[in-house]
């Protein structure tokens, strides 16, 4: 469903410019739920953001269900792959109601009967018909972030770009997230590309994943892989000790050296 080879993406020009993606290449199958881990500033947004055609500067293949795709993207590719943000507020119109967020994307893409679309996008995601006319600030971190999936599926689209869906949110609220989400891509048969630095929900979500460091894959490995610890760079062992919190022993080490 999604291919990438040989991706580069910079920032500048001359001796100011920042490769902040260097030759990522990856497949994922339709159906599957793939994800882009490692540290803030690794190139796993900005990688989103290339596929997403948010980023149009940048070099390399891209295709998305079998059809290349260049810088400018068409109306029937955004129908077809849709985006959540990792900030439910900062990606909803604070002056728009939730039904003027929801009707937006249909009225755009011309799909009409917007009434029944709305009213089964929040059945979907969880939220009843009372929140159609709130406002993003009367909404709670968590509903807003249904919100913004009820927006990308509104759509129907086949593929869901996830920028870090829960790590705005409170950890009471994430596994609700996360649940939802699984639940709508076993309905739907969707494509996941999901791209987070929490290694707990890269196993509860996927089924393989790239560890990227300094704008390069390191590693590709399965979700057992990485349950069962068989890693094989030292970025991605490092990674999964930082995952298990804290040890008295490493702490020990630490204070020794």
């Amino acid at each position: 469903m999604i291919e990438v080879r040989d991706l580069e993406v910079g920032f500048g020009t001359g001796n100011d410019l920042i490769r902040a993606v260097r030759g990522v290449s990856f497949r994922v199958g339709e159906g599957e739920s793939f994800a882009l881990v490692g540290e803030s500033g690794s190139g796993k947004s900005t990688v989103l953001r290339a596929i997403s055609g948010l980023n149009p500067d940048w070099s390399g293949a891209i295709a998305v269900a079998g059809e290349p795709q260049g810088p400018r993207r068409s109306r029937a590719f955004h129908k077809h792959l849709q985006m959540v943000f990792q900030d439910p507020y900062g990606s909803l119109h604070p002056r728009h109601t939730v039904d003027r967020i929801l009707a937006e994307p249909v009225a755009i893409h011309r799909l009409g009967e917007a009434d029944r679309r709305i009213e089964r996008a929040l059945a979907d995601v969880g939220l009843g018909q009372g929140f159609r006319y709130r406002y993003p600030h009367q909404l709670s971190g968590g509903q807003r972030q249904r919100v913004a999936i009820a927006r990308a599926l509104i759509l129907e689209p086949r593929v869901l770009l996830l920028d870090e869906p829960t790590s705005a949110l409170d950890v009471s609220v994430q596994a609700e997230i996360l649940n939802l989400l699984r639940r709508l891509r076993a309905e739907r048969g969707l494509t996941f590309l999901l791209v987070t630095h929490n290694l707990a929900v890269v196993n509860q979500m996927c089924e393989r994943l790239a560890v990227m460091k300094g704008g390069e894959i390191v590693e590709e490995m399965t979700a057992g892989d990485l349950r069962e610890g068989r890693t094989r760079h030292p970025y991605t062992a490092q990674l999964l000790r930082a995952s298990r919190g804290y040890s008295r022993a490493a702490a020990a080490a630490v204070l020794d050296a």
